[in-house]
């Protein structure tokens, strides 16, 4: 019996360090099941990048929101809200034709249909009734998602008919694309809009925010738009279908930031990567890069318990991540990329109301 008790005693110590272990492994798996999430957004939107999988920018937005929301985004219903916009696009179509008779009728007819739906209070009749049908409206409550990522996603506009600069656009692209005409998206700071080439026209701008057709002279005396900006395609590019997927990857990357705030700064650079390769002047993606190599060259400033800079250039880790953010900061400045300050932005929104009612006066007036 006293040879039998060290044995008793010894295998509690190998249970205890078992279960330990176990514990260990299961939040690994956890963790590893988390970020599985954005991985497959990220794979995915690679895959389409690189023609290994069929393009699709609804596909695209749904896995990087569904990342945010690890695999609970319903998808279904989502999928049923973008279908009732399609037909009741298509029931336009059908019941009316614009002034318009260039050989992109049917084209531009489509861009108008999506327009109505998204901008215009419409009249629809069910039965012996009239009712009109809300359009989107711009949400002014957390217009940047600090308070909440979300309130930036297509999924939050299509379930609450409110959206910002971000989401509206995006679901404007995806309704084109349903309909089978192209959209692309274009930028300006803090901001994101609609560019179509029409035959009669050539480049014009959709305003999504404030359903008003803006010319480039407009947006650029407005806008906070320097012209080497302009020039190097930062700013008022047409995005092709492969750069607005390059935009999807940094929204991925600023999801997964706001999932894990502490992660290594090695995915978000992933995304940040690829996305450059894609459009090597997509100010979104330098930011995130240069802005991904500050956040690591501050932790070792708090690791080491100091705010004095050169206390930390010693350091040969943090000596490259400074000279590396400080090289990437001064080629976004070179190429033109101005920040435009959140309430001056807000400032700018506002005004958009001004003009919206302008062209709804002058249309009146036609």
């Amino acid at each position: 019996m006293e040879n039998f008790r060290p044995c008793r005693i010894m295998s509690k110590y190998y249970i205890k360090q078992l279960f330990a272990l176990l514990l260990i492994i299961i939040g690994q798996s956890v963790k590893s099941q988390e970020n599985k999430f954005y991985s497959d957004a990220y794979e995915t939107i690679y895959n389409m990048l690189a023609d290994k999988q069929k393009y699709s920018f609804k596909e695209g937005v749904f896995y990087v929101e569904n990342a945010y929301y690890q695999g609970k985004l319903d998808t279904i219903e989502l999928n049923n809200k973008i279908r009732f916009i399609k037909n009741f696009c298509n029931l336009l179509l059908q019941n009316r034709k614009l002034t318009y008779s260039e050989k992109d009728e049917a084209k531009v007819n489509k861009y108008a249909s999506i327009y109505t739906v998204m901008c215009e209070a419409t009249p629809i009749i069910l039965g012996n009734d009239t009712v009109r049908y809300k359009p989107f409206v711009y949400d002014f409550e957390d217009v940047f998602g600090h308070k909440e990522q979300s309130n930036l996603f297509v999924s939050k506009l299509l379930i609450t008919h409110k959206g910002n600069c971000n989401s509206m656009p995006y679901l404007y692209k995806i309704l084109a694309e349903e309909l089978g005409v192209d959209a692309n998206l274009a930028l300006a700071p803090n901001h994101i809009y609609i560019k179509h080439n029409i035959k009669s026209l050539g480049w014009y701008n959709t305003e999504l925010t404030s359903g008003i057709f803006p010319q480039d002279s407009w947006l650029m005396a407005s806008g906070f738009i320097h012209l080497d900006a302009i020039q190097n395609g930062v700013f008022m590019k047409a995005l092709s279908n492969k750069e607005s997927l390059a935009l999807l990857l940094v929204d991925l990357a600023n999801d997964y930031n706001r999932s894990f705030p502490d992660n290594d700064g090695s995915f978000p650079l992933k995304c940040a990567e690829r996305a450059i390769q894609i459009h090597p002047y997509l100010a979104n993606a330098l930011l995130l890069q240069a802005d991904t190599h500050k956040r690591l060259f501050q932790r070792i400033m708090k690791e080491q318990n100091t705010k004095d800079i050169q206390a930390v250039l010693g350091n040969p880790k943090a000596k490259e991540l400074y000279d590396l953010m400080n090289k990437e900061y001064a080629h976004i400045h070179k190429i033109g990329y101005r920040s435009m300050p959140e309430d001056m932005y807000l400032e700018w929104l506002v005004s958009l109301k001004t003009e919206r009612t302008k062209y709804e006066d002058n249309r009146l007036q036609k």
